[in-house]
């Protein structure tokens, strides 16, 4: 009997019909013989909806309470979903993310899983249940819930077929799988049969929507058999695996565009040892996600510093450096620029190769696609440009590659007599 980890994201969890959609396909991975743990998020916009309540009755909402309304959605998710596969005559148990055992750091909106206490869970499976947890949430020390930020659902069940030792964690989505563009963006992308874990990280951590970051990492840190597939239709998904020989075959295998980042730059700071670590270790504690940074060239004693972050966590950015008014200066406040977007190529066939970054821009600037800013590692390369020429970078940047001429044809073995 093995045991499958499913979760369903808020498109396939969207109405009634979506609910009873997918309590008969968790009823037929059961009756294949499996023990079933499934993870949903919240029905369609419900955390939206919740998220500009909040905004409309307080501008600044309180981030116990906001986590504490946030974790509802997905809390409704799983008893409806229960409640249609009781109506299948099939038993099964909806939890919140507190009753299942998960365990978060102190921080709300953005926590981090620390522990799962699975006993309660296995009790259940014991009993024949399906059991459904509510993702994107736990309790953190102060035995208050604590939500994990977006897409935390996908992290929810990783971790907890890590904790479970789960023969699959299967995230299933409204796309059949992972593609080498978004296919609104880029129509000649092609669905990946597989990818690698830091192939994977890389891209959900530059904008691809598939996957989270923080649930790649598990699975990989853990090796969890990870694979994306369609929650509409059974077909074969994507399956995030280990590096694989032929995985260097192909130089570039994604390409993703984040058009959730603004860029701030504190101007005229004093270029003298000691302020870059300061700024960015009080940005660290207030658990801000720097991304691209850029210290300009030190001109009469001072310098700018621009960097990148997400744009849900400006508030929180604009309160640090506030805070740290004493140090860059009362009367300078930071320049935020929204009007941004993060376009990025990732592949593990760029170890091996020169020249992929010399492709890349001069793809762009025969796009007449201007680049502010650059950062890279092993496996990928990201641009900064304006947001309304992020789409068309996608798109130059697919053909530049060949990835607009479809899957390559896998080679033919042949055997020898």
């Amino acid at each position: 009997m093995a045991l499958i980890v499913q979760k369903f994201g808020g498109s396939s969890v969207a109405d009634v019909e979506c609910m009873r959609r997918v309590a008969s396909r968790v009823a037929r991975t059961r009756a294949a013989g499996n023990q079933v743990v499934v993870v949903v998020s919240a029905m369609g916009d419900t955390t939206d909806e919740l998220v500009e309540l909040a905004h409309t009755i307080n501008p600044d909402p309180c981030e116990r309470e906001l986590d504490m309304l946030m974790a509802s959605g997905e809390q409704i998710s799983s008893s409806i979903l229960a409640m249609a596969l009781h109506a299948m005559g099939i038993p099964a148990i909806a939890m919140s993310g507190p009753q299942a055992g998960i365990l978060t750091d102190g921080f709300h909106t953005k926590a981090k899983i620390t522990e799962i206490r699975p006993k309660r869970i296995f009790d259940q499976l014991k009993q024949g249940r399906v059991v459904i947890i509510a993702g994107f949430q736990g309790l953190n020390p102060n035995e208050d819930i604590a939500t994990l930020g977006r897409g935390g659902s996908d992290t929810t069940a990783v971790a907890l077929a890590a904790a479970l030792r789960a023969d699959r964690c299967q995230i299933l989505k409204d796309v059949e799988g992972i593609y080498t563009a978004n296919p609104r963006v880029a129509p000649s992308a092609w669905k990946l049969d597989e990818i690698s874990y830091d192939e994977m990280l890389e891209l959900a951590s530059l904008g691809s929507e598939v996957l989270q970051s923080r649930a790649v990492e598990f699975a990989k840190k853990y090796d969890v058999v990870l694979e994306v597939v369609s929650s509409f239709v059974e077909k074969t998904g994507t399956l995030v695996t280990k590096e694989g020989k032929g995985m260097e075959d192909i130089l570039v295998r994604g390409i993703a565009a984040d058009k959730g980042q603004v860029k701030v730059t504190v101007g005229n700071v004093a270029d003298k040892p000691g302020i870059a670590a300061e700024v960015f270790k009080e940005l660290a504690r207030a658990n801000v996600n720097v991304d691209m940074i850029i210290q300009n060239v030190s001109l009469h004693g001072v310098t700018d510093i621009s960097f990148t972050v997400p744009a849900n966590e400006l508030s929180r950015t604009r309160k640090t450096l506030d805070a740290l008014s004493r140090l860059i200066g009362p009367d300078r406040k930071p320049d935020i620029d929204a009007d941004i977007a993060k376009v990025s190529i990732v592949g593990v066939g760029m170890k091996g190769h020169s020249g992929v970054a010399a492709r890349m821009f001069e793809a762009m600037a025969k796009g007449k696609i201007n680049i502010e800013m650059i950062s890279t590692s092993e496996i990928k390369i990201s641009t900064i440009i304006r947001k309304e020429k992020a789409d068309e970078a996608v798109r130059i940047l697919h053909k530049a590659f060949g990835l607009d001429k479809g899957a390559p044809k896998k080679k033919k073995t042949v055997r020898k007599k």
